[in-house]
């Protein structure tokens, strides 16, 4: 079988071999050039634990869309996390490329999602930002103060 060949053979990945990526959150590795060897494209599933939330971090030069099967979360975007979303079960979120960001969960149940990423290499294009850690908690306990109210 010659190379060729094998870039257009369609594939099953089973959703297994849980790993913890640089961000600080497990998901099962799925579609990626290392298992596929998809050229443009990664796609996986990632949990956020209860009480859980990744470290500060952008994608470099790549697009980023998440499909909540469950749970609830928050994101935190921005130059200083200034802003926040919220997800649920059954929405999609999109993150821009560049564009640093750090998802939450303040519920008591695990978040569950689909992401797909413009990046084949699933940790290659991430990059973290302790400097932006300080800021993380500030928003984190802002946004708890708020929805205490």
């Amino acid at each position: 079988m010659t190379q060729k060949f094998k870039s257009k053979t369609c594939k099953v990945i089973e959703a297994v071999g849980q790993q913890t990526g640089k961000q600080g959150l497990n998901y099962f590795q799925g579609v990626s050039a290392e298992t596929v060897e998809s050229s443009q494209i990664c796609m996986h599933l990632i949990n956020v634990p209860a009480g859980g939330r990744a470290k500060v971090h952008k994608h470099e030069h790549h697009e980023t869309a998440i499909y909540v099967l469950s749970g609830e979360a928050y994101t935190l975007y921005g130059d200083q996390l200034q802003h926040v979303v919220k997800s649920s079960a059954g929405d999609m979120v999109y993150i821009p490329a560049d564009v640093p960001h750090l998802p939450i969960n303040l519920g008591n149940r695990p978040v569950t999602g689909v992401v797909a990423r413009t990046d084949p290499n699933e940790q290659e294009s991430l990059i973290l930002l302790p400097e932006l850690e300080q800021a993380a908690d500030l928003a984190i306990e802002k946004l708890k103060q708020t929805l205490q109210n």
